[in-house]
């Protein structure tokens, strides 16, 4: 069988690698990845082209397009978090890195040459977990007015998130806090300025509703993969409306034009003892799901919060599960749970369904643990370049 003009360019390439030749390399990887675009491997060789060739930026697009074709292809994760560690983009190489060794963990035995290469990774993540333990003990040293729990907690919650404990625990999907009762909703005594939030209900309802109706990108979709995500139980709301959002406040950065539109619902935000940590919290987005349509399980990135929803537009039909107990939104009423342990939202109705969410502390967590959970994050945020991963 003749070979393709792929394989051909392909095969020159390879010839001019073992030459020493990089430039003649990616110009025979640039003609094979042209002639087949789907091809993963070609994108992985000419990403090792620009490598020898001492082109970063050439590299990084040769791997961006080898895991937007498959997220989970072990040598170009393996690179990129070598790439970054190179750059010296410290936050962006850590999370490389273990996301490399989920991988590898799944793998049969590795080459003697790989596993050379990951133990270099741990050695290099070693030493960044390091400097960030410095620098948030520095952040959360010793506090005379903090009583014994309290202490206990904030250093058990420093050493959790710096992987140097293990606590026993519902599994959140993030950063977890140690020792906090695991509550599936909260007790409304807990947030007394819920009759607040609820009183202005109807001005919410209202200017939700010209959001709705009026043109415009306001709205988005809930979920939004990257290219090259295996296909998992939440493809079929990838990228669509059945579950869409419009955030005033998302990542702890306001939304201007959201927030411009809703200015009543945008005041009562302010005068809410919201979790605010920069590049983090709070979030406040309408949640809309449309009729016939199902959030899957699941659970959220951290236990230090608490989720708040307030039922704009429910009909009939329509639930909302959080571990063991199932309940319906009632429009005008507020409710706070937990959203590290296992939940699940649907709408079996011919109407639409739209809660507002937002970010709140977990009530358990006293002030100081507040303030620590805020101190800590600036000193991640600061301690290596890049900042922080949201």
């Amino acid at each position: 069988m003749a070979s393709t003009p792929a394989q051909i360019a392909n095969a020159e390439g390879m010839t001019a690698l073992r030459e020493g030749n990089a430039a003649a390399a990616i110009a025979a990887f640039v003609r094979a990845t042209a002639a087949d675009p789907a091809a993963g491997p070609l994108w992985r060789n000419l990403a090792h082209a620009h490598r020898l060739a001492g082109d970063s930026a050439g590299e990084r697009a040769a791997l961006d397009q080898a895991l937007s074709l498959d997220r989970l292809d072990f040598v170009a994760q393996l690179r990129m978090a070598q790439l970054h560690q190179r750059l010296g983009e410290e936050t962006q190489a850590l999370v490389a890195w273990n996301g490399v060794e989920q991988l590898a963990a799944q793998l049969p035995p590795l080459s003697p040459e790989v596993a050379a290469e990951l133990d270099a990774g741990r050695t290099y993540c070693d030493g960044l977990r390091a400097r960030l333990a410095t620098a948030a003990e520095a952040a959360l040293k010793a506090d005379e007015e903090r009583d014994e729990t309290e202490e206990r907690r904030v250093r058990a919650f420093v050493d959790q998130a710096l992987g140097r404990r293990r606590v026993y625990h519902n599994q959140c999907a993030g950063v977890f806090y140690p020792f906090l009762p695991e509550d599936e909703y909260f007790d409304r005594r807990h947030f007394p300025w819920l009759d607040e939030l609820e009183a202005a209900t109807p001005d919410i309802q209202a200017e939700l509703r010209a959001l709705l109706d009026a043109p415009g990108d306001l709205i988005r979709p809930y979920v939004r993969f990257e290219k090259g995500t295996p296909e998992n139980d939440w493809s079929p709301l990838d990228g669509s409306l059945d579950w869409s959002a419009c955030f005033l406040w998302e990542y702890g950065e306001p939304h201007q034009a959201v927030l411009d539109r809703c200015p009543r619902t945008a005041a009562v935000l302010d005068r809410l003892p919201l979790a605010r940590i920069p590049g983090r919290a709070p979030n406040a987005f309408f949640s809309v799901l449309r009729p016939h349509s199902k959030i899957p399980p699941h659970t959220g990135v951290t236990n230090t919060r608490a989720i708040i929803h307030l039922a704009l537009e429910v009909p009939p039909g329509c639930g909302f599960r959080v571990g063991n107990e199932t309940r319906e939104w009632v429009e005008g009423k507020a409710f706070a749970f937990d959203d590290s342990i296992e939940h699940e939202a649907w709408n079996d109705s011919d109407q639409r369904r739209a809660v507002l969410i937002i970010d709140a502390w977990n009530p358990h967590l006293s002030p100081r643990e507040q303030d620590a959970v805020q101190r800590y994050f600036a000193a991640a945020d600061g301690a290596l370049a890049g900042g922080g991963p949201r």
